[in-house]
């Protein structure tokens, strides 16, 4: 089953996202769950958030992949949710 997860960084935290990507992009890469993903953009074009795809037997397996993600585990976000989705189109 799918999952979207979409993440809203707290205001003003670029540089932790910056200084924990190479470790959530290599998470992603090893755990093999995620379909597609990419950060969020502000106005002016700078990350603030993140959607991520995320295929999984479960919501309670979705909640323990999103709460290992080193961007959660970094204190990145100000606000996440988890929600079931159905592919369409793709």
């Amino acid at each position: 089953m799918f999952y979207a997860l979409m993440a809203h960084d707290k205001p003003g935290a670029l540089e932790v996202r910056k200084a924990n990507r190479d470790a959530h992009l290599a998470y992603i890469k090893e755990t093999g769950v995620v379909t597609q993903a990419g950060p969020l953009l502000d106005d002016a074009g700078q990350m603030c958030g993140s959607l991520v795809i995320l295929d999984l037997p479960d919501q309670a397996a979705a909640e323990a992949w999103a709460a290992s993600d080193p961007y959660a585990k970094a204190g990145l976000f100000e606000r996440v949710t988890l929600t079931a989705w159905n592919r369409v189109i793709g």
